[in-house]
C-alpha cells in the first residue's frame, strides 16, 4: 500500500495512505537507499510502500519510492554524514528574523543554496515585523535590493500583529511546503495560528543568549484544510552544506550563473582570474557585493572531502 511519510522519530514513522488512515509503522530489516548515504534514510515526505507483518499486527515500510527533491544539510550529530530535513518539496519558506534572534545573510545565502542544489524554490518570509526600529526597516528594504532582482520572493509578517500572515499562507495553498528557520524565528507560532488544536510549544528567545530555544524535536508533516502541507522542522543553528563543491559553488548563486558562462576560463573560481564575467558584475553592481562576500565565506568553508 503506497503512503506518504509524515513523522520520523529515528526509528518509528507516522505514515498515512491515500484514504487517511495513519498508521505506525518501522523500517523493514536493514534499509539502505543506493546512493544516498544519511543518518536517516527515510524522511518526511517520502512516499513509501507498507505491509503487514504476517503473524503481527505490525506496520513495516518495505520500500521507498524516487525522490522528485530533497532538502539536506550536514548532520548535527556527525559532521561527516548528512541528514535529509524533508523530500518531495513544492518549496522551501524559511523563516527570518532581525533581531530577536537575528538572521544572518549568510545562514540565509546558505539555505538558498541547498534550495537551488536540489531544485526547491525558496520564499523568505521575515517575521516580528512588530519590533523593527528605522534600523531593522532599512536592513530590510537593503536585504529586497539584494535578493528580489535575482528572483527571491521576499515577505514581511508580523504574527504578534498578524500582518502579513494571510499573505503568507495563501502561498502554502495546494503546495508541500517545508518551513525552516533558527529556533526563535516564529515557525511553531504560525503553525499554532494554523492549527490552535496543535497547541505546540513555544518559547521566548534566550536573553542571554540571543538565540532561540529549541522546542520542535522532530519533522512533522501537516495537512492544511485549503489544500496542501507544511513540514515543520527543528530549529537550526546552522545550515552545513552537503555534497556541493568549491567548484560548482556559484551554479547555485542564480546571478552568477546567468554569467558564469561569460568567464574567460572554463575553470574560472571567480577568485583573481582575468576576465572574469562575476567579479565584472561585482563590480559594475549587477551582482551584489553582499553576496560575492558570501560566496567567499561558502566557499572557504567547504570541505572538498566527499560524504
Amino acid at each position: 500500500m503506497q503512503s506518504t511519510v509524515y513523522k520520523s522519530t529515528g526509528s518509528w514513522y507516522i505514515v498515512k495512505n491515500d484514504a487517511g488512515q495513519a498508521f505506525n509503522a518501522r523500517i523493514k530489516g536493514k534499509f539502505k537507499i543506493d546512493n544516498i548515504t544519511s543518518t536517516n534514510p527515510i524522511a518526511v515526505g517520502d512516499i513509501v510502500e507498507i505491509e503487514n507483518e504476517e503473524d503481527t499486527e505490525s506496520t513495516v515500510i518495505t520500500e521507498i519510492y524516487e525522490r522528485r527533491n530533497y532538502i539536506n544539510r550536514v548532520s548535527p550529530h556527525n559532521k561527516n554524514q548528512h541528514h535529509i530535513v524533508a523530500a518531495n518539496l513544492d518549496q522551501s519558506l524559511l523563516f527570518a528574523t532581525l533581531k530577536d534572534p537575528k538572521t544572518s545573510l549568510g545562514f540565509i545565502d546558505r539555505f538558498l543554496v541547498t534550495s537551488e542544489a536540489y531544485y526547491v524554490p525558496a520564499v523568505i518570509v521575515f517575521n516580528k515585523a512588530d519590533l523593527f526600529t528605522k534600523k531593522e526597516s532599512a536592513k530590510f528594504e537593503l536585504i529586497k535590493t539584494i535578493y528580489e532582482p535575482i528572483g527571491y520572493k521576499i515577505m514581511l509578517m508580523s504574527l504578534e500583529k498578524n500582518t502579513g500572515v494571510e499573505e503568507v499562507m495563501e502561498l502554502l495553498k495546494d503546495r508541500i511546503t517545508l518551513l525552516s528557520g533558527h529556533s526563535g524565528v516564529g515557525k511553531s507560532t504560525f503553525i499554532n495560528h494554523i492549527f490552535p488544536e496543535l497547541k505546540l510549544k513555544t518559547q521566548d528567545v534566550s536573553g542571554w543568549s540571543g538565540k532561540g530555544l529549541h522546542t520542535t524535536t522532530f519533522a512533522e508533516m501537516f495537512d492544511l484544510s485549503f489544500g496542501g502541507s507544511i513540514i515543520d522542522t527543528p530549529g537550526i543553528r546552522e545550515m552545513g552544506l552537503v555534497d556541493i563543491s568549491k567548484q560548482e559553488l556559484a551554479q547555485y548563486f542564480p546571478e552568477m550563473r546567468a554569467v558564469m558562462n561569460n568567464c574567460q576560463f572554463n575553470n574560472c573560481m571567480h577568485l583573481e582570474e582575468p576576465g572574469c564575467a562575476v567579479k565584472e558584475g561585482v563590480n559594475n553592481g549587477t551582482i551584489h557585493e553582499e553576496r560575492y562576500v558570501s560566496y567567499l565565506n561558502i566557499r572557504d568553508t567547504i570541505n572538498q572531502k566527499s560524504y
